[in-house]
């Protein structure tokens, strides 16, 4: 496993989520490991940072919620006490590189524009404007965490993306 990676939640989880940029705090700037998230900093950042990383929070917390048995009975509550507080999680702020991609894992790169300039939209077959995959490097390259760009109907899209390359 590479060493170098940076972002928050944790390297054992099975999903990887990679995303261009970090919150603008200091801490989250920066990061030079994977850091799992203590209770109430999701709070913080977002009171810290606005609207926009409350947005990917949530997004991230809905697919959590659909894809993963929780006790907890809303995205909220999950987002609350658990989004990358445990060892299921991983929001990756470097880049994925062949060490990773090389794993069991599942790769998420957030943003058509994000996996273009990674190099990985040309290596995916593209579903439909918004979504591609690669089978074979178990990547999904999806919309960014957005409303605007991942509706509910979009989350459910991608939550059965993974679920296929889990299968297989």
């Amino acid at each position: 496993m590479n060493n170098t990676l940076a972002g928050l939640g944790s390297e054992q989880a099975n999903l990887y989520f990679y995303i261009k940029n970090r919150p603008p705090l200091n801490l989250y700037q920066n990061l030079t490991s994977i850091k799992k998230l203590t209770p109430g900093e999701i709070s913080y950042i977002c009171e810290e940072t606005g609207n926009h990383w409350r947005k990917i929070f949530n997004v991230y917390a809905k697919i959590i919620f659909e894809l993963l048995p929780s006790n907890l009975t809303t995205w909220q509550l999950l987002r609350d006490e658990e989004l990358l507080q445990n060892e299921e999680h991983c929001l990756v702020f470097s880049k994925p590189d062949e060490l990773n991609l090389n794993s069991e894992k599942i790769h998420i790169i957030l943003g058509k524009g994000y996996a273009e300039q990674l190099g990985f939209a040309e290596q995916c077959h593209w579903l439909t404007n918004d979504f591609a995959i690669n089978n074979e490097k178990r990547i999904i390259i999806s919309p960014y965490f957005d409303y605007r760009q991942l509706s509910n109907i979009k989350i459910a899209l991608l939550c059965r993306l993974i679920q296929q390359l889990n299968i297989s």
